[in-house]
C-alpha cells in the first residue's frame, strides 16, 4: 500500500461528524503506528451548511458521494449514513466495484446485504469492514474472527443496544416512566431525536444478532423469521415488580446453535440481579460467547454514542493502512454455509406473566385453570388489589413451557372481559 491515504466520509450525522474530528486529529498518531500519511480529500452530506458539532472543510464537500468515487482518487470510504438500501447501498457497492476499501458501521445495512457486498469485496479483493455495526466500542467481531477463530462457538448473546439498556436502567434507577426517560436519552444523545424507534422495537439489535451468527456460526446471513419483541411495551411497574423479585429486565439478543439449527432472538428477558448480565447498566453493551476449548468469555464496552464507535471505525482503519486483507466474514464466502433455522415454536422459558384484572372472585382461578389447560404450571403468584379502582394486579411466574402453549393460552385471554388489557408476558433467562 502507497503511503499517502486518501479518505473519504460519506454521511456527517452524529458518528460522522465525531468521525472527521478524530481523523484529523489523530493523523501523526495514526502514521506512528502505521507508517501511511492519511489525508481526507472527500466528504458528503444533505446539507453542506448545516450546523454541526465541528468545522468542515467545505472545499472538499460534495453534496452527491457518488461523485467523490468518481472524482477523487480514494483508497478508503467510511460509509456513516446507516441505511440498510438506497444511498448507503449504492455507495458502498460503487466503491468495492472501483477496488476501494470500505468501512461502515451500519448494521443494517450488512446484516441485509452483507453476503453480496463481502462476495463482492473478496472479488475485488478489497477490504469490507464493520467491526462498529456491533457492540459500539467493544472489539468483538475482530475477536470472534480472530482471537477466537480456532473454537467451536455454539452461543453468543448479551446486551447489544446502549439506547434500550440506558432507558430499562434509569427507569429502575429513578421510578420515572417510559416517555420520560425516553426524551431524557434523546437529550443526551444515546436515542434518535426523530424517530427512534429502530432501537426500542428490537430491530437494531436484531441485526446485530444476525452479524453475531454469521461470524460465530460460518454461516450466511439468516433472512428467516424469528422472535423479535423491543421495549416498548414494558411498563414502570413490571420494573418495580422485577425489583422485587431480585430482578432485573434487559433486551437480549440471543444467537445459538441447537441440535445443528440456528435460533436466533431478540426479546426483553428477567434475568437475576445477582448475574453478571443483571449487572451491566446504563449505556453499556455487553457480548457472552460459549465455545469450546475457551468456555465463556465475556466483553463489556459503552454500545451507545459516536465515540465508541468511531474507536471502532479507526481500528478497521488502523488495520487495512497495516496491509491486513481479510475475508469481511472471517471465511471465504464459498465456503460459508446455509444453516437451516430452529423451530421457533419449541423455544423453552419460564415466564413472567402480568394480568390488569377485575376484582372480583373467581377471576383467578379462571386464568390458573387456563394455564393448566395449556400445560403451563405455576411457580409464583402475586396478587395485589386496587380496592379504590376496584381492580387488581395479578402476576404469575411460571416453570418453563413452550413458545407455542404460551401464544395459544395467551390468546385465549383477549376476549375476556374480566381481563383489562392483554396481558404482559416477559421471558426469564
Amino acid at each position: 500500500m502507497k503511503k499517502q491515504i486518501n479518505i473519504a466520509i460519506v454521511g456527517l450525522g452524529q458518528v460522522g461528524i465525531f468521525l472527521y474530528n478524530e481523523i484529523n486529529n489523530k493523523k501523526k498518531d495514526i502514521e506512528l503506528k502505521t507508517g501511511r500519511k492519511i489525508n481526507i480529500v472527500g466528504i458528503s452530506a444533505k446539507n453542506k451548511n448545516k450546523k454541526r458539532r465541528f468545522k468542515i472543510n467545505k472545499k472538499i464537500f460534495f453534496t452527491n458521494p457518488l461523485n467523490i468515487i468518481q472524482n477523487k482518487k480514494i483508497d478508503v470510504l467510511f460509509e456513516c449514513i446507516g441505511l440498510s438500501d438506497g444511498i448507503s447501498l449504492r455507495v458502498v457497492e460503487k466503491a468495492l466495484k472501483n477496488k476501494i476499501n470500505v468501512i461502515t458501521p451500519n448494521k443494517a445495512l450488512i446484516a441485509k446485504h452483507g453476503d453480496y457486498l463481502s462476495k463482492l469485496a473478496e472479488r475485488k479483493n478489497t477490504n469490507l469492514e464493520f467491526e462498529a455495526s456491533v457492540a459500539g466500542g467493544i472489539p468483538i467481531l475482530r475477536t470472534i474472527k480472530e482471537g477466537l477463530a480456532t473454537n467451536k462457538i455454539h452461543k453468543v448473546f448479551g446486551i447489544l443496544n446502549g439506547t434500550t439498556n440506558y432507558i430499562l436502567s434509569e427507569m429502575e434507577k429513578t421510578g420515572e416512566n417510559f416517555n420520560k426517560v425516553l426524551k431524557k436519552a434523546q437529550f443526551l444523545g444515546y436515542a434518535e431525536p426523530g424517530n427512534p424507534k429502530f432501537d426500542l422495537n428490537g430491530l437494531d439489535a436484531f441485526a446485530k444478532v444476525r452479524i453475531l451468527s454469521a461470524l460465530a456460526f460460518n454461516n450466511l446471513i439468516s433472512k428467516k423469521k424469528c422472535i423479535m419483541e423491543g421495549i416498548e411495551k414494558i411498563d414502570i411497574k413490571d420494573i418495580k415488580i422485577a425489583n422485587q423479585l431480585n430482578l432485573r429486565i434487559k433486551l437480549l439478543g440471543i444467537s445459538e446453535m441447537i441440535n445443528g439449527k440456528l435460533f436466533e432472538t431478540v426479546h426483553p428477558c428477567l434475568v437475576g440481579k445477582n448475574t453478571y448480565i443483571g449487572n451491566v447498566n446504563g449505556v453499556m453493551n455487553a457480548v457472552i460467547t460459549q465455545g469450546k476449548p475457551v468456555g465463556e468469555s465475556i466483553f463489556q464496552g459503552e454500545g451507545a454514542g459516536p465515540g465508541p464507535t468511531s474507536s471502532s471505525l479507526l481500528s478497521d482503519l488502523l488495520s487495512i493502512l497495516r496491509g491486513n486483507k481479510k475475508y469481511p466474514f472471517g471465511i471465504s464466502y464459498v465456503k460459508r454455509k446455509i444453516v437451516k433455522p430452529f423451530n421457533n415454536n419449541n423455544y423453552t422459558n419460564s415466564l413472567y406473566l402480568r394480568f390488569e384484572v377485575k376484582d372480583k372472585s373467581g377471576v383467578l382461578s379462571k386464568i390458573t385453570n387456563r394455564l393448566a389447560k395449556f400445560k403451563i404450571s405455576i411457580k409464583r403468584i402475586i396478587q395485589t388489589p386496587d380496592k379504590k379502582n376496584n381492580k387488581a394486579t395479578i402476576v404469575i411466574i411460571t416453570h418453563k413451557t413452550s413458545e407455542i402453549n404460551s401464544k395459544k393460552c395467551l390468546s385465549v385471554f383477549r376476549k375476556d372481559r374480566d381481563i383489562l388489557q392483554f396481558p404482559t408476558l416477559i421471558r426469564l433467562y
